[in-house]
């Protein structure tokens, strides 16, 4: 950047600082932020007495009789002091106004009074008028952005040192100590500010996480809502269609109207059931599910077989066994127990590369329990995206029939996966044993 760029820059800032100044410190407007809740609780009444004994302080060291030449006549600084004072109380509500009129009256009563002022008296300010000024200038702080405190700091003291520049005599200015005063007040106010500031935007991040959690937990209730009609509804209008569609050739010689019944029947099941799978395809994410996976055939026990040829394809030895009877089960059963095993197997090839496993169903005579178990794997496993959502997903399907699910490391350093699921279905359990965390 070349001098001339440099010099256009800077003239260019200048120019924009009195825009900047009317813009932050001209207006009477109130602070955005809800107000402190210890600034809410100070009664008014403290307040006023603060503004009473420094303007009382600051009138009674306009008004030394004892010195000579001191401003005799208490009517003129009357004038002077209570303005001042009013800032205070202004300021819990119209912190820039009051601003605006404590400095006024730093101005004005300074240039009144010096020819008048002894020179062994302060000056341009008295003890009184800064601690008057230096409140004002805390409770601005406290309810503008820092920027603009700091801009009323620095007209502040360019003011102090404007009146001091026009001073006709030497005084005792105490410099120094109103400077300190000042900017103190202005860091410690800016401060406080900041930490409101951080706090109220935390109150509001906190409430956009609980929507966030409100919703997701929505979107799993009708991820729940749509597996348990899917299963059990869907299964049900597939049997209607498929009798009203049979139905015909089992009667001796079936009447028209009775093959037109049956017809309509099927025809309103098939309709209802694709009906059904669209809307509920839409339940279960905020995604529409593709149309084959959405219109796909639900799996039960008898593709187990399948299921598992498909995992030993991957070069994963499964062992199965089965005790008890093998019965049919109610529908929500046969496919909650298949997507455990499912989801249990393929928890195997992502974390247990190289290991073996078995995959056990008991039928008793209440239930049915289904049990995957991994030997350790004989290799490190490569990084997987899951988030422990395919455990979730077992304990709910677990935890609608009313059954339970127990998940953890065994002693050889493999893995077991435990669902009872009862045929009967009691009321569903709102919680399932998990012994370790989940490792998808």
């Amino acid at each position: 950047m070349t001098g001339g760029q440099m010099a256009d820059r800077l003239a260019e800032g200048v120019r924009a600082v009195p825009g900047i100044l009317r813009a932050d410190l001209w207006t009477v407007a109130r602070d955005p932020l809800p107000r402190m809740r210890w600034l809410g609780r100070l009664p008014h009444g403290h307040a006023v007495l603060f503004a009473v004994v420094m303007g009382s302080l600051s009138f009674a060291q306009f008004q030394e009789p004892a010195r000579p030449g001191t401003i005799q006549g208490p009517v003129p600084m009357i004038w002077f002091v209570v303005p001042q004072a009013a800032a205070v109380l202004l300021a819990l509500t119209r912190p820039i106004a009051a601003w605006w009129l404590s400095t006024v009256m730093l101005l004005v009563t300074a240039l009144s009074v010096e020819d008048r002022l002894p020179s062994q008296l302060l000056y341009p300010w008295n003890y009184g008028q800064i601690a008057l000024h230096t409140f004002v200038l805390f409770l601005l702080a406290l309810r503008v952005r820092p920027r603009i405190a700091a801009e009323a700091l620095a007209l502040t003291l360019l003011v102090g040192a404007l009146t001091l520049s026009l001073a006709t005599r030497t005084h005792s200015d105490g410099v120094d100590e109103t400077v300190v005063s000042f900017t103190t007040a202005v860091v410690v106010g800016a401060a406080l500010r900041g930490r409101r500031v951080a706090r109220t935007r935390l109150v509001e991040q906190e409430e956009l996480t609980a929507e966030e959690r409100a919703r997701r937990t929505l979107l799993e209730e009708r991820n729940r809502i749509a597996r348990e009609l899917h299963d059990v509804v869907a299964h049900h209008m597939s049997v209607i269609s498929i009798q009203a569609q049979v139905a015909p050739h089992l009667a001796e010689n079936p009447s028209d109207e009775l093959k037109e019944n049956l017809a309509g029947i099927r025809q309103n099941a098939v309709e209802a059931l694709a009906e059904l799978r669209r809307v509920l395809g839409v339940l279960r994410s905020e995604d529409a599910l593709a149309d084959g996976a959405r219109h796909a055939p639900q799996p039960t026990l008898d593709r187990l077989d399948e299921l598992v040829g498909t995992v030993r394809g991957t070069g994963i030895t499964i062992l199965t066994d089965v005790t008890g009877e093998r019965r049919p089960l109610p529908p929500g059963v046969e496919l909650s127990a298949f997507r455990i095993v499912q989801e249990a197997l393929s928890n195997v090839m992502r974390h247990a590369p190289g290991a073996e496993a078995r995959v056990e169903l008991g039928y008793q005579r209440r239930g049915l329990t289904v049990r995957v178990v991994n030997t350790a794997p004989d290799r490190p496993a490569p990084p997987s995206p899951g988030a422990g959502h395919g455990l979730l997903g077992m304990r709910e399907r677990a935890a609608m029939l009313g059954g339970e699910l127990t998940t953890g490391p065994t002693p050889d350093g493999g893995y077991e996966v435990t669902a009872v699921l009862p045929t009967h279905h009691p009321a569903p359990s709102t919680a399932a044993t998990e012994t370790a965390e989940d490792p998808v």
